[in-house]
């Protein structure tokens, strides 16, 4: 077992009573407690739908409206229509209701400790300790334990789109190929940036065409150097006329409408590092070495890389989830005390395929480890521990050993591709899945939400 997997989740769907989802995980409303001063009327409660036999009710629906409606406001935006805000609400509250009961009806549990850890992630994004946390949600109106429920709710509706909707999220090779194909021959330059380094032998106003002939050679011979692998810098400072030599002949990263077309066709299907054949341009002959180049439809050619190191516990009937965090938390006293070594506590306890290797993952790129997991470990700073952590695979401590920044091999861009278009499935896959188990459900509309 591993913690290491290529995998993207969706973003969770609903917020919770003065909590912002966000790309990034969830976030406090800086307005979240101006719910508590509104002072709003109090609105006669009544079942509104039914799913399933579980009722919907008024208050659910208008308790929603006005999180919504606080949001909005906090966000300068305008004002919605109320009634269309609250059909578009209630619509809403009946999916998750038919995908919660579908989730506790094919067994899906969620651990007390999995609410736990997310308790603590929103109270870390939001740089509020559990105490304060708890008393902005009760300043919103909601109990601790409704609190808990709806993020209960969430993940439970997360482990069933990730079950439902992986197997329809597949990408293939071909797929791959047909974006990168797509991307590269409809690409708008003012979207793509590039930076090139030239090398220029410049050829005078009045050569003859012996000298035009002698220039040409000498730019082929700087053409077969500069692939040989011999240093473009140097190359440029020994052969390039002197007014392309400032910056080792680099011209600066812009947006590839600023180039001359010549030099963009010349370099359209180079990827970083490569160097063009000889160009004739007006001025002479240029050898040209793509610096930089990023397209904003492709992935970027550089990323920030993570190399960590876990151990790993599971769980088990000899060892509850409270036992493996109590073993994991002496682990860490241990370490801050100077007592241990990480790599040595890895080999004798983790219960993961890395413990050998001292529990070592490697360098990973973005996307590679399971949200929770990946989340924790990016708030870390070089050579800190982890509190320890529950993810799918079990419980963790984990240590950030470096981060560094590479460029993208044309293997490691094709893998990027392949998660944004895995993204791009699953949201088509969950508009497409929600609306089969609506179609699925019984749902009766009994009255308006007024």
């Amino acid at each position: 077992m591993t913690v290491r997997f290529k995998f993207l989740t969706l973003a969770v769907v609903a917020c919770l009573a003065g909590l912002q989802v966000q790309a990034q995980g969830l976030h406090l409303s800086p307005n979240a407690s101006a719910a508590a001063a509104t002072n709003e009327p109090a609105t006669a409660d009544f079942i509104v739908a039914v799913v399933n036999s579980e009722p919907v009710t008024n208050s659910e629906v208008q308790r929603e409206v006005r999180r919504i409606e606080l949001q909005m406001a906090a966000q300068q935006r305008p004002k919605p229509d109320r009634l269309r805000l609250a059909a578009d609400v209630l619509e809403r509250l009946i999916s998750q209701k038919i995908q919660l009961q579908l989730a506790r009806d094919s067994g899906i549990r969620v651990e007390e400790s999995a609410v736990d850890q997310s308790e603590q992630s929103i109270a870390a994004q939001n740089q509020l300790d559990l105490a304060t946390l708890h008393r902005r949600v009760e300043a919103d109106g909601l109990s601790v334990n409704q609190f808990r429920a709806h993020l209960r709710d969430q993940i439970m509706l997360q482990r069933l789109r990730d079950r439902e909707l992986a197997p329809r999220a597949q990408v293939s090779e071909l797929d791959i190929d047909a974006y990168m194909q797509a991307q590269q021959s409809a690409q708008d330059l003012s979207k793509m940036d590039i930076n090139l380094a030239h090398i220029l032998i410049a050829v005078p106003e009045n050569a003859t065409a012996e000298q035009v002939r002698g220039l040409q050679s000498k730019a082929r011979k700087a053409l077969e150097r500069a692939r040989a692998g011999e240093n473009f810098a140097l190359l440029v400072q020994e052969l390039s006329d002197p007014s392309a030599q400032a910056n080792g002949g680099q011209l600066g990263l812009r947006s590839a409408d600023r180039y001359p077309d010549l030099f963009v066709e010349a370099t359209r299907e180079l990827t970083q590092g490569a160097v063009s054949d000889v160009v004739h341009s007006p001025a002479g002959f240029h050898i040209l070495k793509v610096v930089e180049k990023s397209n904003a439809g492709l992935p970027a050619v550089a990323v920030t890389q993570t190399h960590a190191r876990h151990i790993l516990l599971l769980p088990s009937a000899q060892q509850s989830e409270a036992q493996a965090r109590a073993r994991l938390l002496d682990f860490k006293k241990r370490l801050q005390a100077g007592q241990a070594d990480f790599a040595a506590l890895a080999r004798e306890f983790s219960q993961d395929g890395s413990a050998a290797q001292g529990g070592d993952l490697g360098w990973a790129n973005p996307g590679m480890f399971v949200p929770e997991f990946e989340d924790v470990m990016n708030r870390l700073a070089q050579g800190e521990v982890s509190e320890p952590l529950l993810s799918r695979f079990g419980m963790h401590l984990i240590q950030l050993v470096e981060r560094r920044q590479v460029s993208l091999s044309q293997a490691e861009r094709r893998e990027a591709v392949r998660a944004m278009l895995r993204e791009k499935k699953l949201a088509e896959s969950l508009l497409n899945w929600t609306q089969e188990q609506r179609g699925r459900a019984y749902v009766e509309l009994r009255q308006s939400p007024l």
